[in-house]
């Protein structure tokens, strides 16, 4: 009896038809979607691997293929619960409904039609693949277009991809198509938060007063030379002066860079990070064999910032996607947050330096242990950035119209920087700022002390 009633179960399974199992987590997913405001309707078209989808069953026949004839309603459950249930779309604050399925269609992985927004609109609402075509179905593709009721197509919108959970790594690109016929196109992996697709001015400047705060808390390699800086530097008249150029002088290169000014030759980025290595080294060497000679510190600081600028510029390059129409304002917010960052580390810093120089070991003694374990590190660092721009032949840029512009606009830039550099230098204008704080301080604690 036994044996009767396993034989009857195992005829069922066999009966049943074929269904993709749930599969493993891909590694690399990309996502393709254009965002067309029109009217009173929002069209969404996206294009996602239907690997992505797991726990989705995909009917089956032969050894893997799908079955088109009865893919439809998998297909769509699937674009319901791995992308429509994970976006949110706002109109101004409005967070708007789910988005509904107007059509979907399994791809081939060769299919070209997501070039432009006409051609993947027409691919998604024309012919489907034959019933009869072998379409392994983890390497098929489903491109969905949903449509969302909007107020008006000229309302400012915004969206919060949260497709991350669709592989290791996720990639977004999204073109967002609006009537002015601007079109902005967008790459982000991961979760990204909610992106503005047209932001206002305020927006992106706040935006990228967090990223440019972050970023220089992030940047290791920024903090030892700021810390380098600072470790002969613990009085308001010495610091404000040398902070202040090593701003000024990165704030030229990064927003230099931002309107393609820059090389954009494979050299350049290694070049740089060698550099920025180069000038930590250097700034700790300074540090121990010229103890005191700190007058002019800020010229070094001035000089060594133009490079960090680039490296700054760098971390950007990625970002600047979400700065809409407003790159300045947005470049202008970016350095605001890194110079806040910065406060936020000298504040924390010199106190503690003090109390290491008063409690713990002696001012030159410490400077020496203090740069000297510096120096190691930004030794290191430069071997091994050194490396690796030996990989990256260099090339002589070809001479022509463009280039003899950009070395003429870079020249009459650095013309002028040295010019106001010197004219600084010769009036003494930093010292008298230095002055005119230290005055102000006194001022102050008089102030708190007097007798109320």
């Amino acid at each position: 009896m036994p044996h009767r009633v396993f034989r009857c179960l195992a005829a069922v399974l066999l009966a049943l038809p074929p269904f993709a199992a749930a599969h493993d987590i891909p590694y690399d997913v990309t996502l393709q979607a254009f965002f067309k405001p029109e009217g009173t309707c929002l069209r969404l078209l996206v294009r996602a691997p239907l690997k992505a989808m797991r726990d989705i069953e995909f009917p089956l026949r032969g050894p893997g293929y799908l079955d088109l004839g009865r893919v439809d309603a998998s297909l769509r459950d699937g674009a319901t619960v791995w992308i429509a249930n994970l976006l949110e779309i706002y109109e101004g604050d409005r967070r708007l409904p789910a988005a509904r399925i107007a059509a979907a269609r399994v791809s081939l992985e060769s299919d070209r039609s997501f070039v432009s927004y006409e051609e993947a609109l027409a691919h998604v609402n024309g012919a489907r693949l034959p019933d009869s075509l072998d379409v392994v179905w983890n390497q098929a593709m489903a491109d969905v277009l949903f449509e969302v009721p909007i107020r008006s197509g000229r309302s400012e919108f915004s969206i919060h991809p949260g497709v991350s959970h669709l592989g290791l790594r996720v990639v977004t690109a999204l073109r967002f198509l609006p009537p002015t016929g601007v079109v902005r196109a967008f790459e982000f992996e991961g979760d990204p938060g909610l992106v503005r697709l047209d932001p206002r001015w305020y927006e992106a400047g706040r935006r990228f007063v967090r990223m440019g705060f972050f970023h220089i808390l992030d940047g290791t390699d920024h903090l030892l030379f700021l810390f380098c800086l600072v470790i002969p530097l613990r009085r308001l008249r010495a610091l404000v002066p040398v902070v202040t150029a090593f701003t000024v002088a990165h704030s030229f290169t990064l927003i230099g860079s931002a309107y393609n000014m820059a090389p954009d030759e494979l050299w350049f980025p290694p070049l740089i990070e060698t550099l920025i290595a180069v000038s930590i080294v250097y700034m700790a060497l300074e540090n121990i064999a010229v103890p005191g000679k700190t007058g002019r510190r800020w010229m070094v600081a001035f000089g060594f910032g133009l490079v960090h600028g680039f490296g700054f510029s760098f971390a950007l390059r990625q970002t600047m996607q979400f700065a809409g129409s407003h790159l300045l304002a947005s470049l202008v917010a970016f350095n605001i947050g890194v110079e806040l960052g910065q406060l936020l580390v000298l504040v924390l810093l010199i106190p503690l330096l003090e109390a290491l120089f008063r409690f713990a070991v002696a001012e030159r003694v410490g400077t020496i242990i203090l740069s000297a374990l510096v120096a190691h590190t930004g030794w290191h660092w430069m071997i091994d950035r050194a490396d690796r721009l030996r990989q990256f032949p260099f090339e002589w840029p070809v001479w022509n119209a463009a280039l003899a512009a950009a070395v003429l606009r870079w020249l009459m830039a650095l013309v002028f920087l040295g010019g106001a550099a010197w004219l600084v230098s010769a009036t003494g204008v930093m010292d008298w700022l230095s002055a005119r704080f230290r005055e102000r301080t006194r001022i102050s604690r008089l102030g708190s002390l007097s007798p109320k």
